[in-house]
């Protein structure tokens, strides 16, 4: 075979090698395969976006959504110590019943969460208590209403949240000594109370409450009990690969709580 000829087999060869290879490298990078719809493991190192769930109608005072910029108790706090920490916050609003998947799936890395209320909370990590959730009564001003224990109760018609479970009245609710009247949204729970006939109270967190009474300009129309049916701590959860993150959120958490930092951040939804 002449030497020219020979050459320029060579010279094909390793021209189809070289577009084999970078064939094979486009289709490992194509949009589509499963290597890009996994999104990458958390990054250690700093600057890394952190997605947090404000939820679509947000929960108010802690996460408020109907403005420009979210804000809220944890929106604050998340932001305060992200910042710290070199991170940058990215808002996102997921429905309730697609969060614990999209954490799981690495599409989502935060949300706000009481580990009382999730049904597999070993699955995920959490962050200290930023602020307490705590169910009280809220009961017309001129009511005769008084709540210490649940025997209390005992005849009472309870306006509730659609779909929140409430194990400390759950025997009572069952055996028919309590009643519950299904609202769907917070801010019409103080409605129904005042103006509606027949209910008694309504159920909701103390923060919570205050904060509409004070929009809704409702303040002087209710009382709060001072004991409430529960007590849980108001979280950060995350997937169990950002747990060095949690570590360093906890430390610059104690920060903000023994700076007084904390306190005024939550004096701004009081």
């Amino acid at each position: 075979m002449p030497d020219r000829h020979r050459l320029r087999i060579l010279t094909a060869l390793t021209l189809l090698g070289a577009l084999a290879l970078v064939s094979g490298r486009a289709a490992q990078a194509r949009p589509g395969d499963d290597a890009e719809q996994s999104p990458p493991p958390p990054a250690s190192d700093s600057g890394r976006e952190i997605r947090f769930n404000i939820s679509p109608n947000g929960y108010p005072p802690y996460l408020i959504v109907d403005q420009a910029e979210p804000s809220g108790i944890m929106w604050d706090v998340m932001k305060r110590v992200t910042e710290k920490l070199g991170y940058t916050l990215k808002a996102l609003r997921i429905p309730r019943k697609r969060v614990d998947r999209m954490l799981l799936g690495g599409y989502l890395d935060a949300t706000s969460r009481a580990r009382e209320w999730v049904d597999n909370p070993d699955e995920f990590v959490f962050t200290d208590p930023i602020v307490a959730i705590e169910e009280v009564f809220f009961s017309p001003k001129d009511s005769d209403f008084r709540f210490q224990q649940v025997s209390d109760l005992a005849g009472t018609t309870l306006v509730t949240h659609l779909g929140y479970h409430y194990p400390a009245l759950q025997a009572d609710l069952d055996a028919g000594r309590i009643k519950r009247f299904d609202v769907p949204r917070d801010q019409d729970m103080f409605t129904y109370v005042l103006h509606g006939n027949g209910f008694d109270a309504a159920i909701a967190d103390r923060l919570v409450g205050r904060w509409i009474l004070r929009n809704q300009e409702m303040r002087d129309d209710f009382r709060i009990s001072e004991r409430g049916i529960s007590h849980y701590g108001f979280r950060i959860m995350m997937r169990k690969d950002w747990q060095p993150f949690v570590d360093r959120f906890n430390q610059a958490l104690a920060q903000l709580r023994d700076s007084g930092e904390l306190d005024n951040i939550l004096a701004n939804y009081r």
